[in-house]
């Protein structure tokens, strides 16, 4: 058996060598259990396999499927990025590329000062969560109730 790698690059990510292929490549982002399963499926690896234990080849092979996921077989409800606001197209995307898409949807949000823009731009949740006790990073410490003792 070859010695294991201690790092491991796929997809511009560090991966650590004695983790699973399975949940090591969890850690690229972009990439959850359920695509990690697929892509081990696809190629016919050994989901408790070491990711230091993986050839070059076999590396190569998970960055194209993570790449181009819909024409290696994963299913359409399964990638990340559907009806893109732009070109409408559905897409996979990882690592860089999808931290990118996510910065410009919030400029976009901000931009056209949507609920949702308007919400990311003063710092609070923009899905509905309740603030009066959370999200409270913004407003200082907890002051709490202050009573005026009783006179004697």
């Amino acid at each position: 058996m070859a010695e294991l790698k201690h790092l491991v690059r796929v997809a511009n990510t560090d991966l650590e060598g004695q983790k699973q292929i399975i949940i090591g490549l969890t850690k690229i982002k972009g990439v959850g259990k359920m695509i990690s399963n697929a892509v081990c499926r696809i190629l016919k690896i050994d989901a408790a396999l070491k990711v230091g234990a993986l050839e070059e080849k076999q590396i190569k092979q998970i960055e194209e499927v993570l790449y181009n996921p819909h024409q290696n077989g994963i299913p359409e409800w399964m990638l990340n990025r559907r009806k893109d606001p732009e070109t409408g197209e559905t897409s996979h995307k990882v690592s860089n590329d999808l931290m990118f898409l996510k910065d410009t949807d919030l400029k976009r949000l901000k931009k056209i000062k949507c609920y949702r823009g308007i919400r990311h731009m003063s710092g609070l949740p923009s899905r509905g969560q309740r603030t009066k006790s959370n999200f409270r990073k913004n407003k200082g410490k907890v002051v709490g109730v202050k009573h005026a003792g009783k006179k004697r």
